[in-house]
């Protein structure tokens, strides 16, 4: 990340959270695609006339002008949105599974180094999100999947993580990273429905399950995904928990 005090760029971002600042201003976290996680003040944007008011809302994809100022803290001028996402913004559930991911993006450490791969994958969660012919039900869980896969943590779902038997399997445990067979079995446990789902996803099947409504096994993956997230971050998803996406997801 650039550090030099002054310096001008701009990127691209998908907007984590903002908060309010002094009297009339906003700090909004973003995941930019070439500078990582960023904390970015703008100034005014509380103030009826500004025109940043509402162009740093969460679950945003725009184009941002930066510029270095105190300490790790941008300035920007000018922001542009990217996409309407008019479709998203018009659900709640669909907000509401924005909302659970990109918790997770923004409990990565903002020092992390800046990794283009993460905001591949944001960007298509949000696209995703915005697409009527995707169900939302299944993103989140999926996106933490994908990361995890992604950051060299995949979950193993070919053989027994304890023993290394080829099944069947009856659990899946965090810890390890993987699905045990009835000998080793430990942690939650797992359907062959949920097994196969988790191999759709992380096998290149996901926009195929995406377009399903309230699959089979739908209501573990979820659980496993946030449980294997959490465990991967050390910390608790406390928005992921509390959505109506994951609630109706339990209820089916």
């Amino acid at each position: 990340m650039m550090s030099s005090r002054g310096t001008e760029f701009s990127d691209d971002a998908v907007v984590l959270r903002n908060f309010k600042s002094g009297e009339a201003d906003r700090i909004a976290v973003l995941w930019t695609r070439e500078h990582g996680k960023v904390r970015v003040l703008a100034k005014g944007s509380r103030k009826a006339a500004s025109k940043l008011g509402g162009a740093l809302d969460p679950l945003s994809i725009v184009r941002v002008n930066l510029v270095q100022g105190k300490g790790d803290l941008y300035v920007t001028r000018n922001v542009a949105h990217l996409h309407a996402l008019s479709t998203l913004r018009s659900s709640y559930q669909r907000i509401s599974a924005g909302y659970a991911v990109v918790e997770g993006v923004d409990a990565i450490p903002l020092d992390e180094v800046a990794d283009e791969g993460i905001f591949d994958l944001l960007l298509r969660v949000m696209l995703s999100l915005d697409d009527l012919t995707f169900d939302p039900t299944l993103v989140p869980a999926a996106f933490f999947l994908k990361f995890l896969a992604y950051d060299g943590s995949e979950p193993l779902l070919e053989e027994c993580a304890g023993c290394g038997s080829p099944g069947p399997f009856f659990a899946f445990d965090v810890g390890i990273g993987g699905v045990l067979c009835g000998s080793c079995r430990r942690g939650a446990a797992l359907t062959p429905d949920t097994h196969q789902l988790l191999v759709r996803v992380l096998g290149g099947d996901l926009a195929g399950v995406l377009r399903e409504k309230n699959p089979a096994g739908g209501t573990e993956l979820v659980h496993l995904a946030h449980a294997a997230m959490e465990n991967h971050l050390g910390k608790k998803l406390k928005v992921a928990r509390m959505t109506p996406t994951i609630q109706s997801v339990n209820h089916d």
